[in-house]
């Protein structure tokens, strides 16, 4: 992975208008994921709430998000062709697999309330209105610090703040 990053920042050619644009969708996945992680309970409970309640996979959608601003950084064939392979693995592969897996881990967790929810939110295209559960308690908010901080969500932030740094300083250089 790693590698193909480093061939992506080699071969980048960067420009002020990649930059701008490719950095709506990093931004905005990036959000998405940090939003996402102040709610994810993991195995604690049923998360529903924050994203959770307009798709059940805000962190998946927040990584492709932050992969295509990348390609699009990039600007180049060699970006947008290793970009299409990832999205036809993750598509075709990782996603069905994953949603087996996850999907049966946490039907056997919670039953009936996660059937629901899996019913009534869609993996990766956002809901319009978010899902709330039969008589949940929508007034308590997790601790955001607490959750982002359980949900190892530093690590991925920054790695995303050093791939942007090195696209500027390509672009920057170039």
């Amino acid at each position: 992975m790693y590698a193909i990053a480093g061939a992506i920042l080699y071969y980048s050619r960067p420009s002020m208008q990649s930059l701008v644009v490719g950095l709506i969708p990093i931004t905005l996945g990036e959000a998405l994921r940090l939003w996402a992680t102040t709610h994810l309970h993991k195995n604690d409970a049923l998360t529903v709430s924050g994203p959770y309640a307009y798709l059940r996979n805000p962190l998946y959608l927040g990584t492709l998000m932050i992969g295509c601003g990348f390609a699009m950084v990039a600007a180049t064939p060699l970006a947008y062709a290793l970009l299409g392979i990832f999205m036809l693995g993750y598509y075709v592969y990782y996603m069905p697999y994953k949603n087996r897996i996850e999907g049966a881990r946490l039907e056997a967790l919670y039953g009936d309330a996660f059937r629901r929810y899996a019913t009534a939110v869609p993996s990766l295209l956002p809901r319009m209105h978010p899902y709330v559960p039969l008589g949940a308690d929508t007034g308590s908010l997790p601790d955001a610090r607490e959750r982002f901080l359980d949900n190892n969500e530093v690590g991925t932030a920054a790695v995303v703040g050093v791939g942007v740094l090195a696209l500027v300083l390509r672009w920057l250089i170039s």
